[in-house]
């Protein structure tokens, strides 16, 4: 039985009600085949389960609360990957990335020859298909899905591209009242450094289309102000905005509007974490006042979710991935499953909840068949069409299993059970009694574990090889030492 908490969230809405007046054409007959929905969606970096308050979070989001009471909160909501690059490729082509081997964040080989961290040129992106339906095609902020000829966002589907490579700075350091977490570095020195060289700079400098661009604001202000304009400059015509925060991801870095907000966290790593919160919250905010403002917001769709779980480095009082053990980097809950929020006032009623497991995977099939016009069988999609789940016109859930694979480590959820593999160590875990997976009770049930087991190999098999990574780390909860690949 699909497990939805409202039957407002089930009602699909036949006619518009109470359009404002200069309402843009494509925006006033939601669910007719001449006007299909806008879509914007917003991707979080590094955000865990336990960073959003209507999550149960400890510092107050009310803008992405408020996306949530408008539309359909997701418990069970699941990434491709626990680290971002592959994770971003899951959700850009619909396809799980192992099947080409893009598993992990740092590949010891470029997949079919192309750049190293790259989605293939073989795979048809979000935005490739939406610019294909007539949609204006926006990406800002972090792409990390290579910047090459032939791999840039604006040679993958994308009409506009404000944003960086993959990580940069939030905060030009000679500003005034600027606060940096510099210990962030102790916890892992990998994460961008807090002085660079000049080549480094310009590898993870900000760029508008392909030239280099200039921070003039603290970035997540930044980021959404161009989100912001993209909606203005494309709201006579049906648009795709992907709209990828870098917050809160390291390095921890933040400005005087947001820090004085804070004063009850006397832990300064908590402090900072919870400004540059704020600011991601702020600019959800702005985003969805500018589609009200413009008048569209009925007939558009926005997606929040975040890429992966929190990081270990910033997670000052375990409470980042709360409810749930692990980290990024780890296939443990805490560093797969994340909050993830869809408002579609036109066809989706507001303030209800889903428990089926769905996965960033479902978003291009989604998204898609949104427009009237679902994608081809010929793409391959592992992700599956959530509409006809979230209006009730299919009963069941989206998926029967979930896999992961991270180098020689693997994961695979059906039902309530899931199932860790990590070398030697085979766990099963019952989610619905043990979400911070602490008691393995696979003596107890053997046939379950061969079950899983079983099944991940068969999707395994489709699969390119595992690769290992000379960057590795080491977990320890519930009496295992895992290594990971990251």
């Amino acid at each position: 039985m699909t497990r939805l908490s409202s039957l407002a969230a089930v009602a699909a809405v036949a006619v518009s009600v109470g359009v404002p007046a200069g309402t843009p054409a494509h925006a006033r007959a939601p669910g007719e085949p001449s006007a299909p929905p806008n879509i914007v969606v917003i991707v979080a970096d590094d955000l865990g389960h336990g960073d959003v308050s209507s999550y149960g979070g400890d510092v107050a989001t009310p803008s992405i609360d408020g996306l949530a009471r408008g539309g359909i909160r997701f418990t069970d909501a699941y990434v491709t990957a626990p680290v971002c690059n592959p994770s971003r490729a899951g959700l850009m082509s619909g396809r799980y990335q192992q099947r080409w081997g893009q598993e992990l964040n740092d590949q010891t080989t470029p997949p079919e020859g192309s750049p190293r961290g790259s989605l293939p040129r073989s795979e048809t992106t979000l935005a490739a298909a939406l610019g294909a339906r007539g949609y204006a095609t926006g990406a800002i902020g972090k792409w990390h899905l290579g910047m090459q000829p032939g791999y840039h966002p604006l040679d993958r589907g994308f009409d506009e591209f404000f944003g960086m490579a993959s990580g940069t700075r939030y905060v030009d350091p000679s500003w005034p009242g600027v606060h940096v977490f510099a210990d962030v570095q102790r916890f892992d020195p990998s994460e961008p450094r807090l002085t660079r060289t000049p080549t480094e700079e310009s590898r993870r400098g900000l760029v508008r289309g392909r030239e280099p661009a200039r921070l003039e604001e603290y970035l997540t202000d930044q980021l959404a102000s161009e989100g912001v304009a993209f909606i203005d400059r494309h709201r006579d015509r049906p648009f795709f905005l992907y709209l990828a925060f870098y917050a809160p991801h390291a390095p921890l870095e933040t400005t005087d509007e947001y820090y004085r907000r804070f004063p009850q966290f006397e832990d300064e790593r908590k402090r900072i974490y919870a400004a540059m919160l704020a600011a991601l919250d702020d600019g959800v905010g702005r985003v969805l006042a500018k589609l009200a403002e413009v008048g569209v917001e009925r007939n558009t769709i926005v997606v929040f979710v975040s890429d992966n779980g929190a990081a270990e480095y910033v997670d000052a009082d375990g409470r980042r991935n709360a409810p749930f053990a692990g980290h990024k980097r780890n296939l443990y809950e805490g560093g797969i499953r994340l909050p993830f929020i869809v408002r579609w006032p036109a066809r989706l009623g507001a303030g209800a909840t889903y428990s089926e497991m769905v996965s960033t995977l479902d978003l291009l099939p989604t998204l898609l068949a949104a427009t009237g016009d679902p994608p081809a069988a010929s793409l391959g999609l592992d992700g599956a069409n959530l509409l006809p789940y979230l209006t009730a016109e299919r009963a069941g859930a989206p998926h029967q299993a979930l896999f992961w694979r991270a180098a020689l480590n693997g994961a695979v959820r059906r039902g309530d059970w899931k199932l860790l593999l990590a070398g030697d160590v085979v766990r099963l875990y019952d989610l619905a009694t043990d979400p911070t997976e602490s008691r393995d009770v696979s003596a107890a049930h053997p046939a379950v574990v061969e079950e899983l087991r079983a099944a991940w190999r068969r999707w395994s098999e489709g699969l390119a090889a595992p690769r290992e990574s000379a960057r590795t780390v080491v977990t320890s909860h519930a009496g295992d030492s895992i290594r990971w690949s990251i």
